[in-house]
């Protein structure tokens, strides 16, 4: 599928941050947009968007937590008009308390539930149709954090580590019947969340450019895409040196004394009304 223009494409997390750049990226004459989010008005502004570039588009306001209802809405909508194109977005983040308190549970529960399990049942209605169809691109949206854990956000990363197992295991079996998987794995994305959380944030790039170069990547089939390159090699460059010299430094710039801002991510699993909580780091 290489090459090939999307026309029917998922976005979840689609109503701000990476998701809504993602949609504003994609949206064109003769492309289909499906985008999902919890929070109807800012979902309602980006289709408008998505609309004023010639794309034609549906949206759907699902908690990607819900995920039996999502999986279900999911088949549905590709049975009526196979999707080319799937990004697992959504996401969300929670951080260790100024002194290192530890996360309470429901915001673990709600980083697991949407960053890894919500991931996962936005592709597994679509793995067996496109493998079926001889084609198609999924995009699991994971994070350099699932690289290189950062210590004031312990369950973080361990959703996006989990979710880059979980693409890497699954791409040599959609590639065998022509469907390509890319794992995106980006650093730090400025969003409309990023004032709330004062922790070290080097070589930020913006919503726009990071999803610009992720369709690109997806778009000619890539395996994976990490960005920014300084940040990828100094994290490569970690993972050489023992552990004990990793961790200081780790502590020295993500210490959690000096960690900021706590961030919590909203308790209900399901409305509309609930608010984007994270970024797409």
């Amino acid at each position: 599928m290489t090459g090939i223009t999307a026309r029917h494409i998922l976005i979840t997390g689609a109503s701000s941050g990476l998701g809504a750049a993602l949609a504003r990226h994609y949206a064109r004459p003769g492309v289909s947009l499906l985008l999902i989010a919890r929070n109807a008005e800012r979902l309602d502004a980006v289709a408008d968007e998505c609309r004023a570039g010639g794309a034609h588009v549906a949206t759907a306001m699902v908690d990607v937590r819900d995920s039996l209802a999502l999986a279900s809405l999911i088949a549905e909508v590709d049975a009526r008009a196979p999707i080319d194109t799937v990004v697992a977005n959504a996401g969300v983040e929670a951080s260790l308390g100024r002194v290192g308190e530890a996360e309470p549970l429901h915001d673990v529960l709600a980083q697991i539930r949407t960053n890894f399990e919500g991931a996962v049942a936005t592709v597994l209605p679509l793995l067996d149709s496109m493998r079926a169809r001889g084609t198609g691109r999924i995009v699991l949206v994971s994070s350099l954090a699932g690289r290189m854990p950062l210590p004031d956000q312990p369950t973080y990363s361990a959703t996006k580590a989990a979710l880059i197992a979980f693409g890497e295991a699954l791409r040599p079996v959609l590639a065998a019947r022509g469907v390509h998987l890319t794992l995106a794995i980006p650093g730090f994305i400025a969003t409309g969340m990023g004032h709330e959380y004062s922790g070290w944030r080097p070589f930020q790039w913006t919503a726009a450019r990071a999803a610009a170069a992720i369709a690109a990547a997806a778009d000619r089939g890539a395996r994976s895409i990490a960005f920014p390159l300084p940040l990828v090699l100094l994290i490569g460059l970690g993972r050489c040196v023992p552990a004990f010299l990793r961790e200081g430094v780790m502590r020295l710039f993500f210490g959690v004394h000096i960690g900021g801002v706590q961030r919590t991510c909203p308790e209900p699993v399901t409305g509309p009304a609930a608010e984007e909580c994270g970024l797409s780091v």
